[in-house]
């Protein structure tokens, strides 16, 4: 076993030399360490290959003791003490198994976060510290938060843009911006776009349509209007969804042929909107009673290639029916059984409802026995316009006997065309 001994001056280079080498065993340092300590202090006091050894051993003891503290660290970050509930048990049982520990040490810790007792800042400083995250981690715990849909997702998001570690680029800020628009934290929005432009990150056109559908959404218009002509301006390309969000905030505005008027500019580049946006301009023509408006949208539907279901041909209907134009709202119900589709209990009462306030009782019920004959039965919506229909008029049990003389005329209508065919 080595054992210590006096040094002279010729051999305490090599004890320096095995004291700071990286490639020292414990046993090693510890024989250099104690021959170090067997020398009388005034020889170290006078010579300076000692204090170059005094050095390096209090170099090494500090590197020591700075590892054991960050281990200590990463030790209270993995456990999160015994006083937690039970629904953070469950929910700290159902972290991914394949999320790296850096990662459930932080999930661990939000999970339990109080925020009368914790700062969220103070935390992720600390995490940082000591975990060395990359931007793999962060986006891991991102990913996992909006999974459990924890409320600390923006303020971690609008903190992790601060971060070395996260390098943010500009598509970062997009989705923080986006996420506040759709929680309708508009300022927050905003702040965070200026602070974006402020790091020298150059706005592109997804961040400005996200600010465009913001605004349109919170019915700003003229904020829309500035932004969505910075668009132009900067020469970036105008896409579907920047269109589609004006349109949307035209209409909002009930400034309907201005956007009319930007569908057909789309439509020149060959570009279309999205189904809702003509669904949306229709039914704001609709609830107007404006045929005109409804018709000409009705018709682009079909040239943009999308095929009209119930719902749209129902916003027609409402149109033709709101302005008294109950035939016209009947020919549309006659071209959805043409066409293949199949009448709704919505279309059939808007009707009905019509027929009502035309006082057009017998057309009401010579619709009703087509129906019948049809197979199509009157559903709950069309049965309660009926029932108050005919409450009104005193007439329930005559109703019911006129039924059965169009049904009987019917019949013996189709008997005739059968013996004369």
């Amino acid at each position: 076993m080595l054992s210590p001994f006096p040094l002279f001056p010729s051999q305490c280079n090599s004890v320096i030399s095995l004291a700071t080498s990286t490639s020292i065993t414990p046993q090693l340092f510890t024989w250099a360490y104690n021959t170090y300590q067997s020398v009388p202090k005034h020889s170290k006091a006078f010579s300076p290959v000692f204090f170059s050894f005094q050095a390096a051993v209090a170099f090494l003891e500090e590197k020591s003791v700075e590892d054991s503290e960050k281990t200590e660290a990463k030790l209270r970050w993995v456990n999160v003490g015994p006083n937690i509930t039970e629904a953070q048990k469950q929910a700290i049982s159902q972290l991914p198994p394949k999320m790296i520990g850096r990662c459930k040490a932080l999930m661990k810790r939000i999970i339990c976060f109080s925020p009368e007792d914790d700062s969220l800042s103070i935390l992720l400083s600390s995490w940082v510290k000591a975990m060395r995250p990359t931007r793999a981690d962060w986006l891991s715990i991102m990913k996992e938060m909006k999974r459990l849909g924890n409320p600390l997702l923006l303020e971690l998001m609008e903190l992790a843009l601060l971060e070395d570690s996260f390098e943010a680029n500009v598509r970062d800020y997009t989705k923080l911006i986006d996420m506040y628009a759709k929680h309708n934290m508009l300022q927050n929005a905003e702040i965070t776009f200026q602070a974006m432009k402020e790091r020298g990150f150059t706005c592109d056109q997804v961040t400005l349509t996200v600010l465009v559908h913001m605004y349109s959404k919170a019915g700003y218009l003229n904020q829309a209007e500035a932004v969505f002509e910075e668009i132009k301006l900067l020469g970036l390309p105008v896409d579907k969804r920047s269109y589609g969000a004006m349109i949307m905030a035209y209409i909002r505005a009930g400034m309907l042929e201005i956007a009319e008027n930007l569908l057909k500019e789309m439509e020149a580049q060959e570009i279309y909107a999205g189904k809702e946006v003509y669904k949306a301009l229709l039914r704001a023509y609709s609830m107007l009673g404006n045929t005109e408006g409804a018709q000409r949208v009705f018709n682009v539907i079909q040239l943009a290639r999308i095929v009209p279901d119930c719902k749209l041909c129902a916003l027609l209907v409402n149109a033709y029916c709101q302005a008294g134009q109950s035939d016209k709202a009947r020919s549309v119900l006659e071209n959805m059984r043409i066409a293949g589709l199949d009448l709704n209990d919505k279309c059939i009462a808007l009707l009905l409802s019509a027929y009502e306030k035309e006082n057009k009782l017998e057309k009401a019920l010579s619709f009703l026995v087509d129906l019948e004959q049809d197979g199509i039965m009157v559903a709950q919506e069309s049965s309660q316009v009926l029932a108050s229909w005919f409450r009104r008029l005193g007439v329930v049990n005559e109703v019911e006997l006129v039924l059965k003389e169009f049904d009987e005329k019917k019949s013996s209508r189709k008997t005739r065309m059968l013996l004369d065919g």
